[in-house]
């Protein structure tokens, strides 16, 4: 086993080591190179020669006579032999006499600027090619001596360097090529086709020169200017607003497009901001005078989409476009509320209007904010240029809606509606008057049941309440209460009818409604049936029998009534109201009345009479025949009963003629809202002047326009502290007619 390993170390000994006793230390022993051998006096110069006629026969484009391995080798013999220097300086010196020679081509003057431009391409690529092809040879020298010497440019960097020099920074062969390819630009932005890749050729030229910025960039951006500052006149003449848009969109598409085919990244902040600054910026207010309206009015939203996009490319486009924008909308919303003619139509148009804005904010100015805001703040402002009007318009409105018989609306789009309602209502400052109205229609919906649904209903009070407070809604949630209230007591009344001895064949179905809650309506005393007044007396004992201490006052217009009548034809229920109940009830007895008979049967006041008259003889259910025939009631007619009265119908609802809300009856609801109003002022004045005790005049003003939730004049505000202090609440302090103090 030991002389197997004794063999095996034999083997691995090699010239460098000698053999060793087992377990003797080995050597490592390095030898020097051989001497390097000298160049003979010619070789340097000989070599350079064929190193140069190969140089030549590159920038002549002709064959190469040596191997191009060998040529490689030359050099770097060279260069290993200490002269890098001269090498270097007789490369460049060759490369420096060729580039100059070059110059001649570009001074004829007979060549078109394309015809140059091209030369100056083909000069220009076979110089780079050249230059490539020479650094390939000398590689050896540019790795070593050049990149030794940090202040010597490269093979590559120095053939850029002789170029820019002897050729493109000569001053007339610099300003025709720069010339040219204005020129050739010009064309294409004129919609002629050029070649581009002479363009992006040329123009990587200059920029690989390091001379773009200086001799071409400059001159470009001023004659882009110069171009779309004229394109920009002429167009906003010649074209209409949308049109102008989409060519300013069309124009910096191609700008951009030029960027990305053949000029330097740097050039296209600056040229888009020229193009946008000349095409935009300087035209921002004509445009949006010119257009504006036009866009919104037609609802163009491709345009509208354009406009925004362009507006925010331009610095304080988005400021001009909101302001213009929110003028639109108050002079066209202004236009909406303040025309009384239009009045019908009022909130549907303010509805579709909302609606139409919206749609432009979010599909056209990208939901931004600012815009919605601007939006929210006009409709307020124009909405609240006529006081009072669009909050009674309003409550009508939801009445149209809530009403039965409307049936142009499920219940999902009808919640919808009131959605869209219920924004155009937060932008109203006198909410006080929506309610004063909202509740004058509730209780006739309520009332006659004329309302389209409950759950409707509710949710309507819901949302007046999630947006005003319950102080708000409570009374009408009260007349809500009575409602159910009296659904209650008509159960037990009844029972208790059911437990009389002397039974009564009238039905009788009593609402209960609190004074507070409900609007207040004139008593008017008519002259009721004899066992009508005695069924009321009935009631009134089982009432007040179960709530002691308070007052029944029948309201006879709110009543109504089911007749059952007989016809030739045969028997028929009618529905009507309680007046024409007590006019038709008289021709049981007789068979003709005149006005002045039925007016003393009856005691009904002479313009409510001729409204019942008219809609028993001269509607469309005709039960009553009027003698002279006619669609007005005058106080000679006579009237009879119609026993020839036929219809499909078994029960026929007879509409009152609805007596048109008159200028009174809106000025009667107005001031009592003006009323209710200043007790809320009266009721701030004390209990601010409570609070503070001493207090001057225009403090007292800013404190309470805090407080108060309605629109109040200076005017309107002084009466008021006049009044408190004629009625001794407060007093002016006696050296300081402005300043007041509390009276405890």
């Amino acid at each position: 086993m030991a002389e197997d390993i004794q063999h095996n170390q034999k083997s691995n000994f090699n010239g460098l080591t000698k053999p060793a006793k087992a377990g003797a230390s080995k050597k490592l022993i390095i030898k020097n190179f051989k001497d390097r051998p000298k160049l003979t006096d010619s070789y340097t110069e000989d070599t350079w020669l064929k190193l140069r006629d190969a140089v030549g026969a590159i920038q002549n484009s002709t064959s190469i006579q040596y191997n191009l391995e060998e040529l490689y080798q030359a050099v770097e013999n060279l260069c290993s032999y200490k002269v890098s220097p001269m090498l270097y300086k007789q490369l460049r010196q060759v490369c420096e006499d060729h580039v100059r020679a070059q110059i001649h081509q570009f001074r004829e003057e007979s060549l078109d600027s394309l015809s140059f431009l091209k030369r100056m391409n083909r000069c220009w690529q076979d110089h780079c090619r050249q230059t490539i092809m020479i650094r390939s040879i000398f590689l050896f020298l540019d790795r070593t001596y050049v990149l030794q010497n940090s202040l010597l440019p490269s093979i590559w960097d120095t053939g850029l360097e002789l170029f820019r020099a002897h050729i493109v920074s000569d001053s007339g062969v610099q300003s025709r090529t720069v010339e040219g390819i204005l020129e050739q630009i010009e064309r294409e932005r004129n919609g002629e086709t050029v070649d581009r890749s002479l363009l992006r050729s040329l123009l990587g030229m200059l920029s690989d020169l390091q001379v773009y910025k200086d001799s071409f960039e400059q001159r470009f951006l001023t004659e882009t200017t110069r171009l779309y500052a004229a394109e920009g006149q002429r167009l906003m003449q010649d074209r209409d607003v949308p049109e102008y848009l989409h060519h300013v969109a069309r124009r910096l598409e191609e700008e951009n497009d030029r960027v990305i085919s053949y000029l330097d990244q740097s050039t296209q902040k600056p040229l888009i901001a020229a193009v946008e600054k000349q095409l935009l910026g300087e035209h921002m207010t004509a445009i949006l005078q010119k257009g504006l309206r036009t866009l919104l009015d037609e609802s163009r939203e491709c345009e509208l989409t354009l406009l925004y996009e362009l507006f925010n490319k331009v610095k304080g486009g988005l400021t001009a476009l909101l302001q213009s924008w929110r003028e639109y909308i108050k002079s066209s919303g202004g236009e909406i509320v303040s025309s009384p003619e239009k009045d019908k139509e009022m909130v549907q148009e303010l509805l579709d209007f909302k609606d139409k804005m919206d749609l432009v904010s979010q599909r056209c100015f990208q939901r931004n904010d600012t815009f919605i805001n601007a939006m929210k703040e006009a409709f307020e402002n124009f909405i609240n240029k006529r006081p009072n009007k669009p909050a009674e318009l309003i409550a009508k409105y939801v009445d149209s809606k809530l009403r039965a018989g409307n049936k142009e609306a499920t219940e999902e789009e009808l919640e919808r509606i009131l959605d869209k309602i219920m924004i155009i209502f937060r932008f109203i400052h006198g909410k006080d008057v929506f309610e004063a109205f909202y509740k004058k229609d509730l209780a006739k919906r309520l009332l006659v049941g004329k309302s389209a649904s409950v759950d409707a209903e509710k949710s309507m009070l819901s949302k007046l309440k999630h947006e005003c407070g319950a102080a708000f809604t409570s009374k009408l949630e009260g007349m809500f209460k009575d409602m159910e209230l009296s659904k209650d007591v008509m159960i037990q009344f009844k029972q208790y009818m059911q437990n009389q001895t002397d039974p009564s064949n009238i039905e009788l179905t009593v609402n209960i409604l609190t004074m507070g809650y409900w609007p207040s309506y004139i008593p008017m005393d008519v002259h009721l049936p004899a066992e009508m007044v005695k069924l009321q007396e009935v009631f009134k004992l089982f009432y007040l029998g179960k709530h002691s201490g308070r007052k029944l006052q029948w309201q006879p217009t709110l009543g109504h009534a089911v007749l059952k009548t007989e016809f030739k034809e045969g028997k028929k229920e009618l529905q009507v109201s309680l007046f024409q109940t007590l006019v038709l009830l008289i021709f049981n007895e007789a068979d003709e009345c005149s006005v002045e008979e039925i007016r003393t049967a009856t005691g009904i006041e002479d313009g409510e009479l001729k409204r019942t008259l008219q809609s028993l003889a001269c509607g469309k259910a005709r039960v009553l025949n009027k003698t002279p025939r006619g669609k007005e009631v005058e106080d000679a007619d006579r009237f009879h009963f119609n026993s020839d009265f036929r219809h499909k119908l078994f029960r026929i609802k007879i509409n009152q003629i609805q007596m048109k809300e008159t200028v009174e009856e809106q000025v009667s609801t107005t001031e009592r809202v003006f009323q209710d109003r200043q007790y809320q002022i009266d009721a701030a004045v004390v209990r601010i002047m409570k609070m503070r005790k001493t207090l001057s005049h225009n403090l007292l003003v800013s404190e309470l326009y805090n407080q108060l939730k309605f629109p109040v004049k200076p005017a309107d505000l002084k009466k008021r502290i006049e009044s408190l202090i004629d009625r001794d609440y407060m007093e002016r302090d006696k050296e300081n007619a402005n300043q007041y103090h509390y009276v405890a």
